[in-house]
């Protein structure tokens, strides 16, 4: 007789407002053997205020590769284990990738639920274009960040990225100087907490903002792409003239 595989749920967490967790989550979260967390510390909030008390274990970039193999040992004994990050969906800039790898390497079963992730809510807030987007998550802080910008300069479909409230100003300038100041720009702040926030300018207005006004909390910076079509015709304008 066979034996049964345990399946692996990617599970998504609020972002901000514990409310966002969805009813398929929390019976998820509560039916597995075991749930991984990015940071224990982190997660055991959640987990308590919903009254789930699965056994825990960290699972984050420093050991995730060390930890993997173990996990789908579990997972071919028949152990369902949910994944959860910090907050929001893993495996979008936080770990989960590499288990996801192994896991369907090893032919188990992956589910994924949908759910809360920081981006979405930015894009869609921005008034910038969402029909076509391109998710950047964080820019290398050295090795190869001026290589990308220069790529993302001509990138004509809105840009997503991620940011740490330290370097935002800082990036701001970057884009200025490598997109154009008159780029349209939105820098969300605090989804879905107390103080969430959308700041909506040019590049350069929003990043003067932020010079002067130091940000607190995670960052989304949603940037128009560019307008190829549109800079030819103001050429042959300028020309006609």
């Amino acid at each position: 007789m066979e034996s049964k595989t345990g399946t692996l749920y990617l599970v998504p967490t609020p972002v901000g407002n514990l409310e966002d967790i969805t009813l398929r989550a929390l019976r998820i979260l509560k039916e597995v053997d075991l749930i991984l967390a990015e940071d224990t510390r982190t997660s055991s909030v959640l987990l308590k205020h919903f009254e789930i008390s699965v056994p825990m274990a960290s699972h984050h970039k420093f050991n995730e590769h060390s930890a993997s193999e173990r996990v789908v040992e579990k997972l071919r004994a028949g152990a369902n284990v949910a994944l959860i990050s910090d907050a929001g969906t893993p495996g979008i800039s936080d770990p989960g990738f590499f288990l996801v790898r192994e896991a369907v390497a090893a032919g188990i079963r992956v589910e994924t639920l949908p759910g809360p992730t920081a981006f979405v809510p930015a894009l869609v807030s921005s008034g910038i274009s969402c029909d076509r987007f391109c998710f950047e998550g964080f820019l290398p802080v050295k090795k190869g960040r001026r290589t990308l910008l220069t790529t993302l300069a001509t990138e004509p479909r809105t840009m997503i990225i991620y940011e740490s409230p330290y370097r935002l100003a800082k990036t701001l300038d970057e884009l200025c100087g490598y997109f154009g100041p008159e780029r349209k720009c939105s820098v969300a702040r605090e989804i879905s907490k107390k103080f969430e926030e959308h700041y909506r300018g040019t590049l350069r207005e929003v990043a003067d903002h932020y010079a002067a006004v130091p940000p607190k909390g995670e960052i989304v910076i949603i940037v128009e792409g560019y307008d190829e079509p549109k800079k030819k015709h103001q050429h042959l304008s300028s020309q006609e003239e």
